[in-house]
């Protein structure tokens, strides 16, 4: 009776601690160490961003590859978004709903790109590529809807997806775009544990 007791408070114990210490985000625990400061900026978000996303571009928290690097100029070197870790043939989905401002080839990349409903003027835009587009310009897209596949490897990078945000001309931090829930950074919560009796 006493083991049963010391094994259901230990069990407890454990799951407080797991709840209430946080951990490394999905981005810490999966990207290489030079992108790991992408994971710091989503948990403090660029204030300009609404968090209007409802899933990301592909998988259901993808790794990072490469995080965002902000030009010190406009011309100057960075990177203009993240890569995000994805099969070709990877469904490419809306982050949030919008109309498609372009669908087509840039450069010998298929890209997709999405303005945001009810971001302001000019609104934000996602881009994705390399993308063998599935919509068409001007058509209005839910959020979730598959805008198309990942292209086989292309220039920029091989097993990912590029995904950028902007508004206007100016590139923002895509991962910005993302809620704390989809982050797996939102707040803690407890939860009954099976064989555990609740309080009172």
């Amino acid at each position: 009776m006493r083991a049963t007791r010391c094994a259901s408070a230990c069990t407890w114990v454990a799951v407080l601690l797991a709840v209430l210490v946080p951990g490394p985000s999905r981005q810490e625990r999966t990207a290489p160490a030079a992108t790991v400061g992408t994971a710091d900026a989503a948990r403090a978000p660029d204030p300009a961003v609404p968090a209007v996303a409802r899933f990301w571009p592909v998988g259901s928290g993808p790794a990072v590859l490469r995080g965002w690097e902000p030009p010190a100029t406009p011309y100057g070197p960075g990177h203009r978004g993240v890569d995000l870790a994805a099969p070709a043939g990877a469904t490419v989905r809306a982050v949030a709903a919008g109309r498609v401002a372009f669908a087509g080839r840039v450069a010998g990349r298929g890209v997709v790109s999405l303005e945001l409903a009810g971001t302001g003027e000019p609104p934000l835009r996602t881009t994705y590529e390399p993308v063998t587009a599935a919509v068409e310009k001007g058509e209005e897209v839910a959020a979730g809807r598959a805008l198309g596949t990942v292209e086989p490897a292309g220039s920029h990078c091989a097993g990912c997806l590029h995904w950028g945000l902007l508004r206007g001309d100016v590139y923002l931090d895509p991962l910005s775009l993302l809620p704390p829930w989809l982050l797996g950074t939102g707040p803690s919560r407890l939860l009954p544990v099976l064989g555990v009796p609740l309080p009172g």
